[in-house]
């Protein structure tokens, strides 16, 4: 009697065994893999171009500025310019009028020294005075000159800041479009499992229905949960994938960067990594990943930096070193988002850690909710 209610309960155990195999062997979908790629590869393109966009506006305001700066300067010393201009103006008049010609100089002079000296001076004053005159107009030229260049850059101001909007724009309909479809693929996964489990749970039942035993413990080993031959109750971990919820990919960069790089700040102080959460954040918009996923792996794999088996390598990441944590958390977030999606999902979980993935999930999860 015994042995034949083990065998039964082996064979339940087993059928389910089966199924359960199919629950872990679950992966993406080949179109959902080039979809989350593609989107992936939107959300670096448009976070390039926000940011490219971003420093020309800041470049041209620079310019602007200098430009503006320099246009005051002029026109502060153009009164002054003209004044004297008008002047230089009346006096080579003057000359022109009333100066003798050449006969009556030579006449009028006591020797040809002096008519020399009467001419140098002369030529001094018409010099002086033209001088003056070109002055004024060097001026005038280099004002209008740096008016037009200063309207130009005005409007090239306004079309990269449209540019900079432009590119913003797509940045958060990539991250919002990647999220959904993360999110998409998650449930995708869950309703699989849960079917395996289903099918596992009726695989069971009919198997029980054929074992013929007195034992009434046989009966209860159609559910989905099965006895081994310890004894022990062995049941499937379904995690929900929904740790991407609570990231607005709404805001601006400027928002998204201070909120979650301040959340954690506060969640890593104290550690390795303490002060580091604006690269974080920084790192996360860049590559549209969930920016609690890295700082919360960190502390299921190293304490948060403290035990690294590779230097600044706070992730169990490869066999691989780095010689700051800035390089390390950038290098890690873009891994991140070419490797498992950017976001905690079940199929992250077994690719990271195929050996634990349950627990890897779970403990991961707990971390994030804590940010």
């Amino acid at each position: 009697m015994g042995s034949h209610v083990t065998h039964g309960g082996l064979a339940i155990g087993l059928a389910f065994a089966v199924s359960l195999t199919l629950v872990l062997s679950i992966s993406p979908t080949s179109a959902h893999a080039a979809t989350l790629d593609e989107l992936q590869q939107k959300v670096e393109d448009s976070s390039q171009a926000y940011d490219e966009a971003s420093q020309r506006v800041t470049d041209l305001q620079q310019q602007i500025s200098d430009n503006q700066t320099r246009i005051d300067e002029l026109e502060a010393t153009l009164p002054e310019q003209r004044e004297k201009a008008a002047d230089s103006i009346r006096t080579l008049y003057k000359m022109q009028q009333g100066t003798p010609g050449l006969i009556e100089l030579i006449l009028s002079s006591d020797d040809f020294n002096d008519f020399i000296s009467v001419i140098e001076y002369l030529d001094v004053i018409q010099s002086s005075n033209s001088d003056t005159l070109n002055e004024l107009v060097a001026t005038q030229e280099e004002l209008d000159s740096t008016k037009a260049e200063l309207a130009q850059q005005l409007t090239d101001a306004q079309t990269q800041a449209q540019a900079a909007s432009d590119a913003l724009d797509d940045a958060v309909a990539a991250r919002t479009a990647l999220e959904e479809e993360i999110a998409a693929q998650a449930a995708a996964e869950e309703a699989e499992r849960q079917a395996a489990v289903q099918a596992a749970a009726d695989a069971a039942a009919a198997a029980a229905a054929t074992t013929e035993s007195t034992d009434t413990s046989t009966d209860s080993s159609s559910s989905s949960s099965f006895t081994t031959e310890s004894g022990n109750s062995s049941s499937v971990e379904t995690p929900s994938d929904d740790s991407a919820s609570t990231v607005d990919w709404q805001s601006n960069k400027d928002t998204f960067v201070s909120g979650w790089g301040a959340r954690i700040d506060s969640y890593l102080a104290g550690s390795p990594l303490a002060g580091y959460g604006t690269t974080f954040a920084e790192a996360a918009w860049a590559y549209g990943v969930d920016p609690r996923f890295s700082p919360a792996i960190s502390t299921v794999e190293s304490s948060k930096g403290l035990y690294c088996f590779r230097s600044h390598n706070a992730w169990g990441w490869g066999s691989v070193s780095w010689s700051s944590w800035s390089e390390a958390i950038w290098a890690h977030t873009a891994g991140l988002a070419s490797g498992y999606g950017g976001h905690l999902t079940y199929a992250a979980a077994k690719k990271y850690c195929p050996s634990n993935a349950n627990f890897w999930y779970s403990t991961v999860l707990a971390e994030m909710e804590k940010i």
